[in-house]
């Protein structure tokens, strides 16, 4: 999917921003002394720990560890059972999904139908493919108490693909009374079923999140592949250790105080990779799309002239040059559903791949009555993937006319701030960046980013648009390839037309682990530490 050439290193940065003494103590405090334990530095502080709450990649993963799912997805994109098997009426309305034995809260408590049934439903409103599957479902509910059964209104060839998707908001089950948490109020507890448990006297936003082996859970017998299959265990613990300063986590990779880097720098991978004790490797080989997101509810990106000009100005190259640096591990691609899958396609992105919109640029925003309102970019510092972008964008932004305020923040904040609507006097914003594992965007139905629904259960930025929704409706009830194509392929045009959302191209992200880890398994939703053991 990718194209493969040299690319130039750039200079290792040296300045060291997490103190020697704070990485001490973060350690001191880990884990006891005769526990097997796994220290990793993710791509970012873990702050939000409820996983129906944000799309944030981090949270997802501390889904992963503390919650189960009813479906998962194979290597081969195949569904799945996990904690339940399925069975489908012969007029393909009524899905029957009866839960295997020995489910067990981290409560002690035993996972009913009902406890399912409330976690669907809460995803159904927050997630994108959720929401869409609720349209077309007639009810759900819990016939027994191991036996959930979902009626549609009409045949929707995508029910089990979205209760097993791998990635995003993923349908995580946990206790009703959790699910039934109020909208727009996060989870007052982590109990899942899942293979480890979420050790929350020890968590310290901003220092370690650590998780224990569930000695209660049950794994399936299969093979693990992706997120379905056999989640065993094989170590004590898990601590999450926090590292803002990337040339700190790579120097406590190398002495082992840390077991695994989920993203190194590129500049730095070709010193890891000759380290002997080390292995580097892309987990998700399916790669990342890095994407610019606009606020649809105020100026001046409530007009599409003005939305129409920043695009323009827009360059996948500057951006991932700067971003990645090394061809190797980039690709310039104007597909919204990802190149190299069966809906990609280049309609509407000559001048993202091109770099030739900026004089047109220039023109659209002298015709858009654009007033030199600032636009207010969220620019996190401490993600190794998200650094470049706001910067790189606000450059091409001013060189087009606009005004711009960089706002410097961390991952963190921008999640949490991405979801006020507010005016950016009272702490909202105009654009942010981010980015989606292919997974998350190769359809209409999976790509959130294009969804229409605005503020009625719409991504953050909140773009309403009926043609879209109608478009995906569309897509759902198709059959045939040729015209899912032809209907992404229009997709796409109305994305592009009206600026729904900006993709920046696709990369790779490659982790970093010392050889005394084995088992670690691939995937869209990595990494993951079932399966992982660790010799001493």
């Amino acid at each position: 999917m990718f194209h493969f050439s040299r690319g130039k290193r750039s200079t290792i940065a040296s300045n060291v921003t997490l103190s020697a003494l704070a990485f001490a103590a973060a350690l001191a405090a880990s884990s006891p002394v005769d526990a097997k334990t796994i220290t990793a530095v993710m791509h970012s502080d873990l702050r939000i720990i409820d996983p129906g709450f944000t799309t944030a990649y981090i949270t997802r993963d501390h889904g992963y560890m503390v919650y189960d799912t009813l479906l998962a997805t194979d290597a081969n994109f195949k569904i799945q059972p996990q904690m339940a098997d399925w069975k489908i009426s012969d007029d393909k309305l009524t899905y029957t999904f009866t839960l295997r034995d020995g489910l067990k809260w981290h409560d002690g408590a035993p996972v009913t139908a009902e406890d399912c049934v409330a976690s669907l439903k809460r995803w159904g409103k927050n997630d994108g493919m959720g929401q869409k599957l609720m349209d077309f479902t007639a009810s759900i509910e819990a016939t027994d108490p191991k036996t959930i059964t979902l009626k549609l209104k009409e045949p929707y060839g995508l029910v089990l693909e979205s209760i097993g998707k791998p990635s995003s908001m993923v349908p995580f089950m946990m206790p009703k009374r959790m699910a039934e948490t109020p909208a727009g109020q996060q989870i007052k507890e982590q109990i899942g079923s899942g293979p480890f448990k979420f050790v929350q006297a020890e968590f310290q936003p901003g220092v370690k999140a650590v998780y224990e082996k569930n000695t209660d859970y049950v794994p399936r017998k299969e093979a693990p592949s992706w997120t379905s299959g056999g989640k065993v265990v094989k170590v004590d613990r898990v601590e999450w250790i926090t590292m803002a300063d990337a040339q700190t986590a790579v120097n406590a990779l190398q002495s082992g105080d840390i077991d695994f880097m989920e993203n190194p720098s590129f500049d730095i991978l070709p010193m890891l990779a000759a380290n002997k004790d080390l292995k580097v490797e892309t987990l998700n080989t399916l790669g990342f799309q890095t994407l610019g997101r606009m606020n649809f509810l105020l100026p001046p990106f409530d007009n599409v002239k003005v939305r129409r000009a920043a695009f323009m100005a827009m360059n996948q190259k500057d951006v991932l040059d700067a971003l990645v640096g090394n061809p190797e591990y980039y690709k310039i691609c104007g597909a919204v559903f990802v190149c190299g899958t069966p809906l990609a396609t280049d309609v509407g992105s000559e001048s993202l791949v091109k770099g030739n919109g900026m004089a047109e640029a220039k023109t659209l925003l002298a015709e858009s009555g654009y007033d030199g309102t600032p636009i207010v970019v969220m620019a996190p510092g401490d993600v190794v993937t998200l650094k470049a972008q706001p910067i790189v964008a606000a450059q091409l932004l001013r060189a087009a006319g606009f005004k711009v305020d960089v706002q410097a923040t961390d991952w963190q904040t921008v999640v949490a701030r991405r979801t006020s609507q507010k005016p950016t006097k009272e702490g909202g914003w105009n654009m942010f960046f981010t980015n989606w594992a292919g997974a998350d965007v190769v359809n209409p139905v999976a790509n959130v980013s294009i969804g229409g629904r605005g503020t009625k259960g719409g991504w953050f930025g909140w773009s309403e648009n009926a043609k879209i929704e109608a478009m995906r409706d569309a897509f759902s009830r198709s059959s045939s390839p040729e015209e899912q194509k032809k209907i992404a392929a229009d997709i796409q045009k109305e994305v592009y037309d009206q600026v729904i959302y900006i993709p920046l191209g696709q990369y790779l992200a490659p982790s970093a682990w010392r050889k005394s880890l084995s088992g670690v398994l691939d995937g869209p939703a990595t990494p993951i530490f079932w399966n992982i053991d660790k010799s001493e």
